[in-house]
C-alpha cells in the first residue's frame, strides 16, 4: 500500500521551478519611468537600472547651479546611450506647479507613464533643540510633501490605465531614529505611512506602491554629510559589516517594478545590511 501511495505521488509531483531574477528586463521593455532627485547617488543608480531594463526615463534634478546641470546632462547622456528616450528637467518637488509641468511633459515626450520613483530627498541634520524652522520644513517638504505632489499628478493617469509601479525611497531611520535626525526620520516615518496608505487607495486599480528603505549607503551625500566615526559605527552594527552600494537598492526597487513582484503592495523592504 506505501509502494502504490510513493508511486502516485511521484506521478503527480510538478517539478518545482524557481523565478529567474535575470528575466524581468523583457516584461519592462518599453514602459516609461519618472524618478524623482535621478542626476546622482541612489536616484541616479535607480535610473540607471531601469533604463538597462529598456524603460524610458524622465528624471528630475534640483538646479543649484551650473555643476548640478552639467552633472544632469552627463546622466541623461549615458541613460540615451542605452536606447532609451530621456526627459531631464530641474524640478523642486516642493513646488505642486513644477511638479504638474514635469508630469505633464513626460507624457508628451515619451508618450505615457508606468512606473514612478520618489527619491528626491534631503537631510539637514541637528539636535531638535537648535532646529530652525528652515532646516524641518525644507527637509519634510521634499522628502515627504513632494512624494505627495508627484503622486497627486501621477496617480490619475495610472488609474485610467489600471496599471502602474510606485516606489518610494523611505530609510531605515523611519524606523529606527538616530541623534539630530528628528526631521528626516519624521518624514520618512511618514513616507512609510503615506506608502501603505496609497497601496490602500491604488490597489484595486492594479497599482502596487511599496516602499524601499535604505540603510548608510555609500553616496557623495552621505560622505560629505556623515562624520567617518558614524559610518564606521554604523557598518560595525551592520550584520554583513558593511556599507551599502546605490545599486543595491536599485536592484530591488528594479524587482519591485516587474511583475515578479506583482502581488506584492504596501511593502517596506529594508536595503541596510541588517542595520536593523
Amino acid at each position: 500500500m506505501e509502494d502504490a501511495v510513493e508511486q502516485l505521488i511521484e506521478e503527480t509531483a510538478v517539478p518545482e521551478t524557481r523565478p529567474q531574477l535575470h528575466g524581468l528586463a523583457p516584461g519592462l521593455r518599453g514602459r516609461v519611468a519618472i524618478v524623482t532627485g535621478g542626476s546622482r547617488g541612489i536616484g541616479r543608480a535607480v535610473a540607471t537600472e531601469l533604463a538597462a531594463a529598456g524603460i524610458h526615463i524622465g528624471f528630475t534634478f534640483l538646479d543649484d547651479g551650473g555643476a548640478s546641470r552639467v552633472e544632469a546632462q552627463e546622466v541623461a547622456r549615458r541613460l540615451r546611450e542605452m536606447e532609451v528616450r530621456v526627459v531631464a528637467e530641474p524640478c523642486d518637488v516642493r513646488e505642486p506647479g513644477d511638479v504638474r509641468a514635469f508630469v505633464s511633459r513626460v507624457l508628451e515626450e515619451l508618450g505615457g507613464l508606468h512606473i514612478v520613483v520618489n527619491n528626491a530627498g534631503i537631510g539637514l541634520d541637528r539636535a531638535l533643540w537648535h532646529m530652525s524652522d528652515h532646516e524641518w520644513e525644507a527637509v519634510v517638504r521634499t522628502n515627504l510633501d513632494g512624494a505627495f505632489h508627484v503622486l497627486r499628478a501621477t496617480t490619475p493617469h495610472l488609474r485610467a490605465q489600471e496599471w502602474g509601479k510606485i516606489v518610494n525611497i523611505a530609510s531605515v531611520h523611519g524606523a529606527r531614529p538616530e541623534f539630530g535626525l528628528s526631521n528626516y526620520a519624521a518624514s520618512k516615518a511618514g513616507l512609510i505611512g503615506f506608502t501603505r496608505a496609497a497601496a490602500v487607495e491604488l490597489g484595486p486599480r492594479n497599482i502596487n506602491v511599496n516602499a524601499v528603505a535604505p540603510g548608510y549607503i555609500r553616496t557623495h551625500s552621505l560622505t560629505e554629510r556623515v562624520p567617518a566615526e558614524i559610518l564606521d559605527r554604523a557598518r560595525d552594527r551592520s550584520a554583513l559589516g558593511r556599507l551599502g552600494d546605490p545599486a543595491d537598492v536599485a536592484n530591488v526597487v528594479l524587482f519591485l517594478c516587474s511583475e515578479a513582484a506583482r502581488h506584492i503592495t504596501g511593502a517596506v523592504i529594508p536595503v541596510d545590511g541588517g542595520y536593523l
